[in-house]
């Protein structure tokens, strides 16, 4: 939302940030990706709009007596006189304030600055606000407002997290499929670059869904809250495949070895050089990743099934207890084409989920059993969520039940969705 300047004392202001679904993460990214710069002339003559794409906009339930956690790197070569704030989302209700006041010299350079809000009500659609009257150049990096108390000191949203927890799964698949394709593998999910320090993570563009990610949410924050919930971890690799694209068998070998790297980062003793970076971000013990997925529902594309089986002979040469979950069907899988699973996404409407409650009546027994990873009623009949679309996956549910000699796993998707932001 563009703001005039002027409306609240002529003072220029703008809000920072970025929806996260289990961080409650502002981002303004790094220095080589989403750096952002605010020029302020905040001469009284000159009232302006600013763009509404400058920054992003972030909305949160902010709680009374609670405090946030703000945190910030600063780059200036003018003195700066900024107030940082949590508003109502219009900007006129101040639920609290920080004031940041710093010489010329002081962010010369690139400066980490921290601070606590304690906001004095509670507000469900809120923004953090940064506010200033002085003309000047700003640079702003690694903007992030958290709760105090995040789900068992990890991160997480604690009622996010515990809605998860309370619903006692027994796995948990990240970081999505699409998510880790991308529409062009320059955009895919590198797991690689979402570990190590915050700040020091690239982040990449989700051209799927079209936003940036700064990969606050990473590999590692993946683990953990899987750990956390108490469900055993289902890691989608990418292998080697975008929407567009696919890297051909003869130069897969860089994908196949980031995947067993991947897993040694997880699994791997802190003396092994992935295994000593988890050590590092504070979990030597290793985390109990027992599933791979490979792909994404990408059985037809022309490279799949050879590029499967080097995947495959990779991991389980290393890690030979580690379940493999196929992207093609049950009647592919053979000696030839092994597979501990084959994934099953059904995505339809009420009408048709309900006649797919006997979708696996007919399965041969005996084989490699199912994972439905991925089903929800969509289309018309959906909408925010009706009755008859939770009837109709109830009724899936049923038929999946009735067969779980032949299905082992089974999950809704989409997890979570940002109402303010739905795609």
């Amino acid at each position: 939302m563009a703001v005039p300047r002027g409306s609240l004392d002529r003072r220029l202001f703008r809000m920072l940030g970025l929806v996260c679904a289990l961080y409650q993460i502002f981002f303004v990214r790094s220095t080589e990706a989403q750096t952002a710069q605010l020029n302020v002339d905040a001469s009284p003559q000159n009232i302006q709009m600013i763009p509404e794409n400058m920054f992003g906009i972030f909305f949160e339930n902010i709680e009374e007596a609670k405090v946030y956690k703000v945190s910030m790197y600063i780059r200036s070569s003018d003195s700066v006189d900024l107030t940082a704030s949590l508003t109502s989302s219009d900007g006129l209700r101040n639920l609290a304030s920080h004031t940041i006041i710093a010489d010329s010299e002081d962010f010369k350079e690139w400066t980490k600055v921290e601070f606590d809000l304690q906001s004095s009500e509670s507000y469900s659609n809120s923004r953090l606000q940064l506010t200033t009257s002085k003309s000047g150049i700003v640079w702003f990096d690694q903007v992030s407002l958290m709760p105090s108390d995040t789900y068992m000191g990890h991160g997480y949203r604690k009622d996010l997290a515990s809605m998860l927890a309370n619903l006692n799964p027994k796995f948990l698949k990240f970081p999505g499929g699409n998510y880790v394709m991308g529409n062009y593998l320059l955009n895919a999910f590198r797991w690689s670059e979402t570990v190590g320090p915050w700040e020091e993570r690239p982040g990449h563009f989700n051209d799927v869904w079209g936003y940036w990610t700064d990969d606050g949410l990473g590999l590692f924050e993946f683990l953990q809250l899987a750990e956390d919930i108490g469900a055993s971890p289902v890691w989608v690799v990418n292998d080697g495949a975008s929407q567009n694209e696919q890297i051909p068998p003869a130069t897969i070998a860089a994908f196949v070895k980031d995947v067993v790297d991947g897993i040694e980062f997880a699994r791997g003793d802190p003396g092994t050089p992935w295994g000593s970076v988890r050590a590092a971000m504070g979990h030597p013990e290793p985390f109990q990743l027992n599933y791979i997925s490979m792909g994404n529902q990408e059985c037809s594309m022309r490279y799949y099934k050879e590029n499967y089986r080097k995947f495959y002979s990779a991991i389980k040469a290393s890690y030979p207890d580690i379940k493999i979950i196929s992207s093609c069907d049950r009647s592919t899988i053979s000696p030839i084409e092994p597979a501990d699973l084959y994934d099953v996404h059904v995505y339809t409407s009420s009408g048709d989920m309900f006649s797919k409650s006997s979708m696996f009546d007919s399965t041969p027994r005996g084989g490699p059993k199912a994972i439905v990873s991925e089903y929800a009623v969509t289309g018309n009949d959906a909408g925010r969520g009706t009755l008859v679309a939770a009837l109709a996956e109830a009724a899936f549910l049923i038929g999946l039940e009735r067969n779980s000699d032949v299905v082992e796993m089974a999950s809704c998707a989409p997890l979570f969705v940002n109402d303010n932001d739905r795609r």
